[in-house]
């Protein structure tokens, strides 16, 4: 072995030696086989999803021509279980959820000039399971078709998709006011403002109907996961009371985010009130703090949530009138203490002991 080949080898264990970039190159390796397992299992999702297609038209069509009934389709049920024993998908339910299927979509309406098949393609990339979902909690088709596109973009479980749907997301995403359009760039400005919502719905949290600021903050922050559920896709947390020392005085951002698609820092200021015009000032001191202490080079600019108890439309327009830093104000909503019983409310600390019990003391930790 000559001198060269001796250099290019590296220690794996005690027992291993291997060759420099043997790492590197068993982690391609790896990514190669999760990506061929993942087109594999997309590939067999979508023959189901034709296959349940097809059965669903063939079972319609028998309808119309023979009168066939429920108890008929119960009785396919039964045989095809019989024969294909174990297999879940030729139960009952799945296959009267195979009729609904076909029927919700057969006759979708379609644009000029455009295929069924092409509009109906996320369905068909969309899991079973998830397709069941749409069938069953949405009534209207654009909103199925809507949803439909998320999955497959953003790659939901069945349980966040459920969440969204329950919490309305199809009427709230992209919903925000801001100046996104005359601050940034185009196709980043779209791209932020899909993805902000109005309102932010924050069901998680039960606080007074006059709460502050900190208990917004300290509830946030204690249901963290819960809270970048409900952002969205691609907010990482930075810190809470975020510490910039500006001309040597200390100032404290309510929470900092990054956001990974939009390649930007996301300053979040809560107020537990109405939106007022100067708000924004203290908004756009921030965001030029951010940009010029800490934004590297290479990211865009710094977005501003103004993330309000209630906002006046018209009012938040004007405010931001001539602002050249990006920047929305939404709403939020959580689970108020006026749907408490009123003889548990006595329980419940006033605005003043929830004040009282509060630390003052900022914290300036990212999230692990």
């Amino acid at each position: 072995m000559t001198k060269a080949q001796t250099k290019s080898l590296v220690k794996l264990d005690s027992n291993v030696v291997v060759p420099t970039g043997y790492r590197e190159f068993l982690h391609e390796i790896k990514e190669k086989i999760r990506s061929a397992q993942l087109k594999a299992a997309i590939a067999a999702s979508r023959e189901l999803i034709q296959l349940y297609w097809d059965l669903g038209k063939d079972i319609v069509e028998k309808q119309e021509k023979e009168g066939w009934g429920s108890k008929v389709l119960e009785r396919v049920a039964k045989d095809l279980q019989k024969d294909f024993p174990g297999i879940e998908g030729f139960s009952r339910t799945n296959i009267f959820r195979m009729r609904s299927f076909y029927l919700a979509y057969s006759n979708c309406p379609t644009a000029v000039g455009q295929l069924q098949r092409d509009l109906l393609e996320p369905f068909f990339n969309t899991p079973w399971g998830h397709n069941s979902i749409l069938l069953d909690k949405l009534k209207n088709f654009e909103e199925r078709l809507w949803y439909a596109k998320k999955i497959v973009e953003h790659g939901w479980s069945r349980s966040i998709l459920t969440i969204w749907i329950e919490n309305d997301l199809y009427r709230r995403e992209g919903k925000a006011i801001t100046n996104f359009k005359t601050t940034l760039p185009a196709p980043q400005s779209d791209l932020a403002q899909q993805t902000l919502k109005d309102p932010y719905v924050f069901d998680f949290l039960t606080l007074h109907k006059e709460h502050l600021e900190k208990d917004l903050e300290d509830g946030l922050v204690n249901h963290i996961q819960k809270f970048l559920i409900e952002l969205g896709q691609g907010f990482a947390f930075m810190g809470r009371q975020y510490l910039l020392t500006v001309s040597g005085q200390p100032f404290y951002i309510d929470l900092l985010f990054y956001h990974v698609k939009l390649r930007a820092f996301v300053v979040v200021e809560l107020k537990a009130k109405a939106f007022k015009p100067e708000d924004v000032g203290q908004l756009n001191f921030y965001l030029s703090a951010v940009d010029d202490m800490i934004k590297h080079p290479t990211d865009n600019p710094t977005i501003g949530i103004l993330l309000c108890k209630d906002r006046d439309k018209v009012i938040a327009e004007y405010a931001f009138r001539g602002i050249d830093r990006p920047m929305g104000v939404v709403e939020y909503e959580t689970m108020l203490t006026k749907a408490i019983p009123e003889d548990l409310k006595s329980s419940l600390p006033t605005v003043e002991e929830i004040e009282a019990e509060l630390s003052p003391s900022p914290l300036n930790e990212p999230s692990a």
